[in-house]
């Protein structure tokens, strides 16, 4: 975010920043889902408060799309509306956990998990996740973390764009069941994955990703409009909640938001539409796009590893071998930013450890913005090198 509010001050001033921190899709919302929100305000009904969990339509639609996109059953009584994500995360992690629980998650990872675990008097656990691992959890990197509560599994993951594929969590759920764990699964990013770039908008999607539903039923998985429908501002997520959560987290929706952003769930009734796919899956093509230049220019850049990027719109990479007079990420990203007009995060936020030798690029923007960045890029290392 300090990054992002620099590049606010730039672009203030006049300059022409390439940002390409921010994990925002530069879509928006798809015309059906603008339209509907317009319908809403215009006719004024049904805008007060809703229900703490949220419309009971758009908690049927969602069971709905559970069994269309990835054959699962989930009653919608199980399907909490909430404030982004990031009320999800906030009210399944109080319902889950208690203070002094031990609770895993990958490093790197997304810091707000690890942020809202703390504030909650959560024990984080990090664990070293690496090339190795695939930037995943592991059951031995579990073993090895000594007795846990929880685990907090993300796939796609931000920031390193990996994904678990069916074995790979089925092994975690199993290792979770076995040890007493609760398994929490950040799925927001599912749909957003690497396809043929000559597959037609509108085409059967590939697979969304594996939802923990799949492998355990009892999981708690977090979602949201913010992303595969570029609905960032509506502030809608939702989470799906083990029958056990569904009345503490009602209680604490209840005290904390009140309920969801009502205008944004009518409007959101409309994300299910043919037209919004046909639109969502043409902001997936794009990413995969921005997704195979960045890619193919990683080795005129110099950079090091770089982590399979299998899914969302992010490349994780190590920058160590560019570093030059740059002590860390920080100040090389801050030096990028004055000198050339291009916005990177630094790695360390993800990764408090080894994040000071990596960034994270965001191919939100697009193939254009990535293209014009990297050759800013390249005028600067050439002059560090110099």
């Amino acid at each position: 975010m300090s990054v992002l509010a620099a590049v606010a001050r730039r672009r203030a001033a006049g300059r022409d920043v390439v940002n390409l921190c921010v994990g925002e899709p530069s879509q928006g919302a798809p015309a059906p889902v603008r339209a509907a929100l317009v319908r809403a305000l215009e006719q004024g009904v049904g805008l007060g408060y809703s229900a703490a969990f949220g419309l009971p339509e758009l908690r049927q639609r969602l069971s709905h799309w559970y069994a269309e996109r990835y054959g699962l059953d989930v009653d919608a009584h199980r399907i909490a509306l909430t404030t982004g994500s990031s009320g999800a995360f906030l009210l399944a992690f109080l319902a889950a956990f208690d203070a002094g629980d031990r609770v895993a998650l990958a490093r790197p990872g997304y810091p707000a998990y690890r942020n809202i675990l703390s504030s909650l008097g959560c024990e984080v656990v990090e664990l070293d996740c690496g090339p190795a691992e695939r930037y995943q959890p592991t059951p031995e990197l579990l073993e090895a973390a000594g007795p846990l509560d929880g685990l907090v599994v993300a796939s796609p993951a931000n920031p390193t764009g990996t994904m678990l594929d069916a074995d790979r969590m089925a092994a975690l759920a199993a290792w979770c069941a076995d040890a007493g764990v609760r398994l929490v699964s950040d799925e927001i990013y599912h749909g957003i994955t690497d396809r043929d770039p000559s597959t037609p908008p509108g085409a059967d999607p590939p697979a969304p990703g594996v939802s923990a539903l799949a492998s355990d039923p009892t999981a708690v998985v977090v979602s949201s409009f913010s992303k595969y429908w570029g609905m960032t501002g509506w502030r809608l997520g939702w989470a799906v909640l083990p029958d056990d959560l569904v009345a503490p987290v009602d209680a604490l929706a209840g005290n904390y938001a009140l309920c969801p952003p009502v205008p944004s769930m009518y409007a959101a009734l409309a994300a299910f539409q043919p037209e919004s796919l046909i639109e969502a899956e043409a902001a997936v093509a794009a990413h995969a796009e921005a997704r195979r230049r960045m890619l193919a220019r990683v080795g005129e850049l110099g950079w090091g590893d770089v982590a399979p990027a299998d899914g969302a719109f992010y490349v994780w990479a190590d920058i160590s071998p560019v570093l030059g007079r740059h002590p860390d990420s920080r100040a090389w990203c801050t030096a990028l930013l004055e000198q050339h007009d291009v916005g990177l995060t630094p790695g360390l936020d993800f990764d408090p450890v080894a994040g000071g030798t990596h960034v994270r690029v965001s191919l939100a923007p697009g193939a254009h913005a990535v293209d014009r960045a990297v050759e800013r890029i390249l005028r600067f290392q050439t002059a560090l090198a110099g």
